[in-house]
C-alpha cells in the first residue's frame, strides 16, 4: 500500500471517528441540560428556551452563578424535555398565550 493510500485511509478514519463521537454525544442522556443543549435538542433558539424558562412555560431550575449578580444559568431536566416533547408548553403563568 502506498503512502498516498495510507494517508487517505487515515483521513477517512479520523472523520469517521469524529462522526461517531458526535453521534454518541447526541444520544447520551443527561439528568440536566443547559439552555444551549436543550435548545439544540429541541431545534429552537437559545433565547426562546430561556424565555420559556423565565415565563414558566417549561419547568427549569436556576443554577446559582459563581460571579456577581443574581443571575444564574437555567437548567432543564431530561424528564422535562420528554414532557415538553409529548405534551407541549405549559400555560404562561402571566396569562400571555
Amino acid at each position: 500500500m502506498s503512502d498516498e493510500h495510507l494517508n487517505l485511509l487515515l483521513g477517512r478514519l479520523d472523520r469517521l471517528e469524529e462522526m461517531v463521537r458526535l453521534l454518541v454525544q447526541q444520544k447520551t442522556v443527561k439528568d440536566w441540560y443547559t439552555i444551549a443543549e436543550a435548545a439544540g435538542l429541541l431545534g429552537k433558539a437559545e433565547y426562546t428556551v430561556r424565555e420559556w424558562c423565565r415565563q414558566g412555560r417549561i419547568r427549569a431550575a436556576k443554577k446559582p452563578s459563581g460571579g456577581r449578580g443574581k443571575g444564574g444559568e437555567w437548567l432543564v431536566s431530561h424528564e422535562e424535555l420528554t414532557r415538553l416533547r409529548n405534551e407541549g408548553l405549559l400555560p404562561d403563568r402571566n396569562g400571555r398565550g
